[in-house]
């Protein structure tokens, strides 16, 4: 009796060592794992420039690009002037502002100026006309294109096709007419806006304003 009692006691002994033995293995090889996301900031990059230009608005040769010119009006004369944009991965407008609206939409039309007329290079196909609103506080009429599809350049930048590259003054308009709009300004604007996230440039550009 005493035999058989002390080969249970082995044989449970042995058990316990046993399962010891393979629970102290299962703890070894029990592991855990993660996967970190790291999310950066993503930007929208845009620069805007055009051609040197002197006041008759003939081109600086070997100039560079630059933000501003400034011309002298004369009737039927044409003036360099082409802005352009680059810009990576986005929806892309332009909108063009004239100063002195009031004036300039009793030179050209009573109802209010379409001043597209005078842009010369203008290329629709590129560059969708949207429509023009008046600022009246402000005497401002600006005109709003945007780029005919998604601007993508996954490894470098892309430099789109200029608005348009020069204006020409109507040779119908009067020296007293060109009196009224004496310091006019013409002001372009580029803006862009993500296209990942939003289903067209509709809404789009809906978000941006």
């Amino acid at each position: 009796m005493k035999t058989k009692s002390k080969a249970l006691l082995l044989t449970l002994c042995a058990v316990l060592l046993v399962t010891a033995s393979v629970l102290g293995t299962m703890a070894f090889l029990t592991s855990n794992d993660e996967v970190v996301n790291t999310f950066s900031v993503g930007s929208v990059a845009i620069k805007l420039d055009e051609a040197k230009a002197n006041t008759d608005g003939s081109l600086v040769e070997g100039a560079a690009r630059v933000k501003a010119n400034s011309y002298k009006l004369l009737p039927g004369h044409t003036y360099n002037k082409d802005p352009m944009v680059t810009v990576l991965n986005s929806y892309i407008k332009m909108t063009v502002t004239f100063s002195k609206a009031s004036a300039l939409d009793a030179i050209f039309a009573p109802t209010g100026a379409d001043l597209t007329s005078i842009f010369n290079g203008y290329d629709a196909a590129n560059w969708v006309y949207k429509g023009n609103t008046k600022d009246a506080t402000a005497d401002t009429r600006t005109y709003e294109f945007w780029y005919k599809e998604t601007v993508g350049a996954p490894t470098a930048d892309v430099a789109l096709d200029a608005l348009f590259d020069s204006i020409t003054v109507p040779g119908t308009i009067t020296n007293e007419q060109l009196a009224t709009i004496e310091g006019m300004t013409i002001t372009v604007n580029a803006y862009a806006i993500q296209a990942d996230g939003f289903a067209n440039a509709e809404a789009a550009w809906a978000a941006f304003n």
